[in-house]
Formats: structure tokens, C-alpha cells, sequence
């Protein structure tokens, strides 16, 4: 018997007991002829006294960090106990011991606080892995898994797999491809996700389905992005949007619970795409602060139905804001007081290439009512105060001011909103917000292209009082100028994103399930029978032997875990990740092939320019 506890099992209780444990050494320290080993596994360290009877046994076989080794002895109370630790009262006085196997100096210290960096820990990461921090992420992951399954379990969700080798219809990131030997010059491609499939089992009856799922995206890669990542992949039939939503709130309520140990008993707040936008300049808002942005000037296309306040900046002469297509202004709470030092680096952060502005404006409204201002030239004190009205600014607030075009300035005014919130401190990882986004627009417009693209996939419906729209309009846009006035621009889709502090955790759709709309849809984006018949003929088939309305949803299974652990990047919640240009450092992958496998292949590989 290896042994009969865990490193981290046995405790005062257990005072006098002999048993046998096994683990890696953590650290070796001598005191004259009696040396102290803490012995680690994957639940906990035990430390080992070694008395001086066995002194001349440890002399002739010296033990070294991350040994393998298995002890015999009896469980004795410690005399300087540590508290920081469950196994802190108590040590092993060892009877004998037997090296199982010896180790290598590692490259880098197997401690919390290692100085190992990413490049060496990931060619390692097997060695990684044995670091308590990177085991608790991984503990967790495990929980939320657990806990996922456990609710759709409840719920009547059968976990059904689908494959990995289908084919490939390239409408959004790139198909991983896999050449098939047995069918010459053809391929497979990875799933970017089981939509298809999914959909078909609502077709066969299977009216809860869910999988954890590993899907496949050849992008470029990013701290939230893998080249394979996992889902919480989920549909339902005879449902709609409210069914989902409500299933799901649900869903990720147990896993707040059952993972953190918190009862999220706040409603989940709901918010359209245009609210999201207008509000905080993206469609997955973060709302654990407020410091919405005020949209004093806009284009007369976007947001229409909102209300033009423009007159506030208009006429003073100020050609930073006269020539601007949108100026967007930002209150921030308590920093009247920041020095030019301060204005001056925040003016430097929007002029970097990542975000791309020209220069900031600033409005500083005094705790004595007062108001300063970068453009006191143009603006006088009541129109300054005007402006930080419409902001909603109080004493001893500042207001920070973007002009520019359109989608850059939402864009900048955005993420210039979430650095003064982390600045601020009001982004904390141990708070948590949820948000569901709503009504978002079912197409865009592809200028290059000249057609519409849809903004999730080609198999989310439109809202039920848009399909008529969509059916009895035209899809070609005659003149690119004027295809905002085009019906299509105001379809909206039957689609929902659930957010969490500020991240985009799952997403889904109410799907298109009768033939005549999925045509309608493919010929909106571009596609004539031939091309329909040839990557969908078989869903389109399927829609015709009686396909029950259906929808579901997709959670980002390593953001969600990233998010939920406090991590910026979901590659601490996978065990054996890629790094940022998709390689596996570790295994060296990808890797070349032999020219055996590329004959059975029938590939030949073109010259690659170094």
C-alpha cells in the first residue's frame, strides 16, 4: 500500500496513529541530525520529521525537491504549530521511508509565489500544475462543471455527444480543416460550435439537450481567446425567449452558489442592444459602476430614438467639436482635484494606437461650484455648467470629453469608462453583476461586400414582428449609401447575451425552424440555392419532417471559470493551453509531418517563404 492518508487528511485527532503517505518533497530543511521534509500532494502538505536514527539512511540517500517518496510512521503533535496550513498541528515522526523516485533540480520553484515566467512555466506546464495557486484553479473549474451538470440534470437536459470530424462552412472565424485519407483532396472541419447538430436533435425530439463541449476557431488569439475552447452548449424546443431566459438565470445562480457560496438573489437586469450602446458604448456592459456616457453629439443615423442635445456644444466656434461626427463625455466621480499631471497622462492613455483619439477634453466642476476647463476659451461658465448637467455631474466631479468619428469614439469613450473604473477601484473581482442584452440588431452591413452578414449566426430568427419584414422585402441593397434606410437595418433578432462585469459569459437565439425563413435568411446573405443545397441541404431537409420551434445558448465555459476565480486571462483555468500564437510549447504543436503522411495525404506542401 502506497498509503493509507492524503497530505492534507489527517490532523490532532489522529495523534498516535501509524500510517503510510506518499507525495512530492515541497522543501528540505536540516537542523544538525534532524531534518524536516514537507511532502506534498494534490490535497495538501504534511510535514515530516525525520529524528536521528535515520540521519545516516538520509545521508546515503539524499532527498531533493520534488522527490517521490512514501513514509511509514506515526502522526505526532507538532510543537511550533502553523495555522496557515489544515495539517499545521500535527507532523509524521517517520520510522522509514523509501525513495520511489528520484528528481532533477525544476527549472523554477513549484511555490505560489514561483519565479518562473509564463515562457518557461508553460514549457513545463506539467510541473505548473503541481502549484497549489494553478490547482485551485482547476479545483474550480471542476466545480463549475459539477455544478452545471447537476442543474441540467435537474432540469431534464440529456447530455448528448456530437461530432468533431463535419464539414466546413466558413461563414464566421476560420474552420480548423482535417484531410481525410480515405476520401482524397477532401476535409473535415473542427465545429466552431454543435449548432447544426444541436438544432437537428430539437428536430428528433431530444427537447433538452446539453453538452460540455471543446469547440475549434482559428483566430488570432488574445487573454480571453484559445484556439479550442469549452462550452456549456444547451438547447430546448417548444420555448421561447422568456423560457430561456429564466432557465438559465437559474443556471448560473447554482453555480454562484454552489462555487462561491453566493446567493445572487438580485433581479438580473435587461437591457437592449441600443440601451447598451448609447449607455456605455458596448454591448456587454459592465454595471457595477455607473458613469454612463452622455452622447452630446451623434450622428443622425445612429440611435435615433434618442434625443439630440447637440445645441450644448454647437456654435462656440470650437472645431474639435464642430467637425466631429460624435462627442461623447464621461463624468467621473471625485476628481475635480486631478493635477495637469494627472490630465496630462490621461490624455497620453487615448492617444495610444489601442485606442486612437486625438486628444481629451476636461471639465473640472469645483466643490465650490465653480467650473475648469481645457476649452474655457470657447465654452463660458454657463454653458460648462450646461454640459456637466447633461453629464450628470456633481460637485467635485470630472468630466472627461472624446470628439471624433462615430464607431471610434463609442469605442474609445468605452474603454476610457472601464480604465477610470479600475483606476478607481470599482471593478472588483469580488463583486459580481449580471446583465442580460437584448434586442440586438439580426444583420450588419458589410460595405466592402456590399450585403448583409448576420450578426450572430445564419440560424437566429428574427424577432415574431419582424418576420414579415424580412420575408416580403428584398435583401439586395441597390444604393450602399442609403442601406441604413434599407428594411433590413431595423430587423432585430430573437437573440440574448448574458453579461458578467463586462464580459459577454453566454449567448443564444431564438432558431429559425421552418424552411421558407432559413432560405430567406441564407439569400440575405448572399447565398443562391446551389450554395444553400450545398452547406445546409441537410438542416433544410430536416425542416421539412417537422421541426419544433427551439432555442438555447452557449456559455463560454473558461471565461465564465476565469471570471469567477478573479483572472484576466481564461489560460489559468485550462489545464494545457496554447500560448498567444497557438502553439502547445510543451508538446512543440503544431508540429511538421513526415512526407510518408503527407503522400497518404495526397498533400503537397507549396515553398513557405522565411
Amino acid at each position: 500500500m502506497f498509503r493509507t492518508h492524503t497530505c492534507g487528511e489527517l490532523r490532532l485527532a489522529n495523534k498516535g496513529k501509524e500510517v503510510t503517505l506518499s507525495g512530492w518533497v515541497q522543501t528540505v530543511r536540516k537542523f544538525g541530525s534532524i531534518t524536516f521534509i514537507d511532502l506534498r500532494d494534490r490535497y495538501g502538505i504534511t510535514q515530516l520529521l525525520f529524528a536521528e536514527n535515520l540521519n545516516n539512511q538520509l545521508e546515503a540517500n539524499p532527498i531533493g525537491r520534488e522527490y517521490v517518496l512514501q513514509v511509514n510512521g506515526s502522526v505526532n503533535e507538532r510543537s511550533n504549530k502553523n495555522a496557515n496550513i489544515p495539517t499545521g498541528d500535527i507532523e509524521i515522526l517517520v520510522s522509514s521511508f523509501t525513495i520511489l523516485n528520484k528528481a532533477v533540480t525544476p527549472p523554477f520553484t513549484i511555490q505560489d509565489d514561483t519565479d518562473g515566467g509564463d515562457d518557461i512555466r508553460m514549457k513545463y506546464r506539467f510541473l505548473d500544475l503541481r502549484r497549489n495557486a494553478v490547482k485551485k484553479n482547476l479545483e474550480l473549474r471542476y466545480s463549475v462543471n459539477r455544478s452545471a451538470r447537476n442543474y441540467l440534470h435537474e432540469n431534464n437536459f440529456m447530455d448528448i455527444e456530437t461530432p468533431f470530424l463535419i464539414k466546413s462552412t466558413p461563414e464566421g472565424a476560420r474552420d480548423f480543416v482535417v484531410p481525410s485519407r480515405m476520401n482524397p483532396g477532401q476535409f473535415y472541419a473542427l465545429p466552431q460550435s454543435p449548432q447544426t447538430f444541436k438544432q437537428l436533435l430539437m428536430v428528433s425530439g431530444y427537447d433538452r439537450y446539453y453538452q460540455v463541449v471543446k469547440c475549434f476557431r482559428d483566430e488570432d488569439l488574445r487573454a480571453d481567446r484559445q484556439p479550442e475552447f469549452t462550452q456549456i452548449d444547451c438547447e430546448m424546443s417548444f420555448v421561447e425567449q422568456e423560457d430561456i431566459l429564466m432557465m438559465f438565470e437559474g443556471l448560473v445562480k447554482r453555480i454562484f452558489k454552489d462555487v462561491k457560496n453566493i446567493d445572487y438573489t438580485d433581479t438580473i437586469e435587461r437591457m437592449t442592444w441600443e440601451n447598451a450602446m448609447w449607455m456605455y458604448g458596448n454591448d456587454k456592459p459592465d454595471i457595477r459602476f455607473g458613469m454612463k456616457l452622455c452622447n452630446l453629439k451623434f450622428p443622425s443615423h445612429t440611435f435615433s430614438s434618442q434625443t439630440d442635445i447637440s445645441a450644448l456644444i454647437n456654435g462656440a466656434d470650437f472645431k474639435v467639436f464642430d467637425e466631429a461626427e460624435t462627442v461623447i463625455a464621461i463624468a467621473v466621480p471625485g476628481c475635480s482635484e486631478y493635477t495637469r499631471k494627472q490630465t496630462d497622462e490621461l490624455t497620453e492613455w487615448v492617444k495610444r494606437p489601442q485606442i486612437g483619439m486625438k486628444g481629451l477634453v476636461f471639465i473640472k466642476c469645483n466643490t465650490d461650484g465653480t467650473y475648469k476647463s481645457s476649452v474655457d476659451k470657447f465654452y463660458n461658465a454657463d454653458r460648462l455648467k450646461a454640459i456637466a448637467e447633461a453629464a450628470g455631474a456633481n460637485k467635485g466631479d470630472l468630466i472627461l470629453i472624446l470628439a471624433g468619428a462615430e464607431e471610434r469614439t463609442r469605442k474609445a469613450s468605452s474603454e476610457l469608462r472601464l480604465y477610470m473604473g479600475q483606476q478607481l477601484g470599482l471593478r472588483r473581482p469580488d463583486e459580481f453583476k449580471l446583465l442580460w442584452v437584448l434586442d440586438f440588431p439580426l444583420f450588419e452591413y458589410a460595405e466592402e461586400e456590399n450585403r448583409w452578414v448576420a450578426r450572430h449566426h445564419p440560424f437566429t430568427s428574427p424577432k415574431p414582428s419582424d418576420i414579415a419584414t424580412m420575408i416580403n422585402n428584398n435583401p439586395v441593397i441597390e444604393n450602399a449609401a442609403e442601406y441604413l434606410k434599407h428594411p433590413y437595418a431595423n430587423i432585430k433578432a430573437n437573440a440574448y447575451d448574458m453579461v458578467l462585469n463586462g464580459n459577454e459569459i453566454g449567448g443564444g437565439s431564438i432558431r429559425i425552424f421552418q424552411r421558407e425563413l432559413q432560405e430567406k435568411m441564407f439569400a440575405a446573405l448572399g447565398m443562391d440555392e446551389a450554395e444553400q443545397q450545398h452547406k445546409f441541404g441537410f438542416l433544410l431537409g430536416a425542416f421539412e419532417y417537422g421541426a419544433p420551434p427551439h432555442g438555447g445558448i452557449a456559455f463560454g465555459f473558461d471565461r465564465l471559470c476565469a471570471i469567477l476565480g478573479g483572472s484576466e486571462s481564461i489560460r489559468d483555468f485550462i489545464a494545457f493551453p496554447k500560448n498567444n500564437s497557438g502553439r502547445d510549447v510543451m508538446i512543440d504543436a503544431p508540429a511538421t509531418i513526415d512526407d510518408k503522411q503527407l503522400t497518404e495525404l495526397n498533400i503537397r506542401l507549396a515553398e513557405i517563404e522565411k
